[in-house]
């Protein structure tokens, strides 16, 4: 059956960074865009970076733009989010999670639309 599995959370100081990683199993991530998201208390989840199937299309929220980066390694089945220069604003549950194979960055991050979705990894901003 489908998995994601994300790790790489944790308590950060403002300013620090930390890679988050997403090991799918299942199915083969070639085929499939992929994205991360995040969800702090009492709002709604949101698209912070997703990427298409081949690598070559990625979306960025305007908050993360020049800080996060995406990868995705295949031959892995996995996907990455570096984090850097992180503020407190930044706490949340991050998510990673697999589109369908018609999936579009922008339908996925903008749209929040994705076919399956890991348990999630707590990010811990402290001032």
């Amino acid at each position: 059956q489908v998995q994601l599995v994300e790790s790489g959370g944790g308590l950060v100081h403002s300013g620090g960074s930390l890679r988050l990683s997403c090991a799918a199993s299942g199915f083969t991530l070639d085929y499939y865009a992929v994205g991360w998201f995040r969800q702090a208390p009492g709002k709604e989840r949101e698209g912070v970076s997703c990427i298409s199937s081949s690598g070559g299309m990625i979306y960025y929220a305007d908050s993360v733009k020049g800080r996060f980066t995406i990868s995705r390694d295949n031959a892995k089945n996995t996907v990455y989010l570096q984090m850097n220069s992180l503020k407190p604003e930044n706490t949340a549950v991050y998510y990673c999670a697999r589109g369908w194979r018609i999936s579009t960055v922008q339908s996925m991050c903008a749209d929040r639309l994705a076919e399956y979705w890991g348990q999630g990894t707590q990010v811990t901003v402290s001032s």
